[in-house]
């Protein structure tokens, strides 16, 4: 398992072989103590891919976990969401391996099949979020994903009839609901971390507006301030959406916009000009962007200062 390629476990069962556990007692879906989990030398490989879902909540004190350059600052339990096909990073050290606890939930997508969960689930953005992004619990929340977390366990170790599966689905669906309260909660009680971002998004902004970058290459994608920020898109909007009440495209073009007015109030360029300087091909697109945000066209704009 030396290659640098990911590896991939393609059913509950293979994962339960390799991490040493006992057969799972359903083949779609399982809840793992993570106590029991071997760790072994020659699994701490670059990269997985699970064609499962993973939801897991690890517990250990002696362990802090760093983004970029910061550390994490909560000491209670930490969520991770992994969609099927999902390719992570898992680097295990001797003092993590023995005091580490908590829980795994794996489901098959083949459990889902044919429920509604299986369509919605994809609205959990999380599951698109880096493994740094993580979800950091309370105390409090913590009890609450576990006493979940038992319903499930205890619905498929008991013997399953026509009921059973629903009555999973509901929990697993109560699990994720709660999940998004809690991201929510994340994104307004981090303030110095999310305050942070927003510092390196407006100068970010700022810097690529003032530079040659708009003019050669047009506006910054989504994904280009995401990376610049090393941040996952999704957790980035997400982010912005509860701080802000935008989206990041939505700070785009506001900066866009506010860079046009500086143009149309300090220049004397004609809106064609303004428009190719600030990216755009066709000035009917930087018009109708430019209406749309301060309900005037670009020379009305520029005549209201005449």
């Amino acid at each position: 398992m030396a290659d640098s390629s990911p590896y991939r476990i393609r059913t509950i069962s293979e994962f339960h072989q390799l991490r040493g556990l006992s057969r799972p007692q359903h083949p779609l879906i399982s809840v793992v103590d993570y106590a029991s989990i071997i760790h072994s030398p020659e699994l701490n490989v670059t990269s997985w891919i699970l064609d499962f879902y993973s939801i897991s909540l690890k517990r250990n004190s002696a362990a802090k976990i760093k983004y970029g350059q910061q550390q994490y600052d909560f000491d209670e339990g930490v969520m991770f969401f992994i969609a099927p096909g999902q390719v992570f990073s898992v680097e295990v050290n001797s003092s993590f391996a023995v005091k580490h606890s908590g829980w795994l939930l794996l489901v098959h997508p083949d459990f889902l099949w044919n429920t509604i969960l299986a369509k919605t689930i994809k609205k959990y953005e999380y599951f698109d979020y880096s493994v740094n992004e993580a979800l950091f619990l309370s105390e409090k929340e913590e009890d609450t994903t576990n006493k979940i977390i038992q319903n499930i366990q205890q619905e498929y170790h008991s013997n399953i009839d026509k009921f059973s599966q629903d009555i999973i689905i509901s929990q697993i669906e109560t699990l994720l609901n709660y999940a998004e309260r809690f991201y929510h909660r994340q994104f307004i009680t981090r303030k110095k971390s999310n305050h942070q971002i927003l510092d390196q998004l407006e100068k970010l902004l700022s810097d690529y507006f003032n530079s040659e970058d708009l003019q050669k290459k047009g506006l910054p994608t989504v994904k280009y301030i995401s990376d610049k920020l090393n941040i996952s898109p999704n957790y980035l909007r997400g982010l912005l959406k509860v701080l802000t009440g935008q989206n990041t495209q939505q700070h785009i073009h506001d900066k866009l916009i506010e860079k046009a007015k500086e143009k149309l109030s300090t220049t004397d360029l004609s809106v064609s000009e303004i428009a190719y300087e600030l990216g755009f091909e066709h000035p009917q697109s930087f018009s109708k962007l430019f209406r749309a945000k301060t309900d005037l066209s670009p020379l009305e704009f520029r005549q209201s200062f005449n």
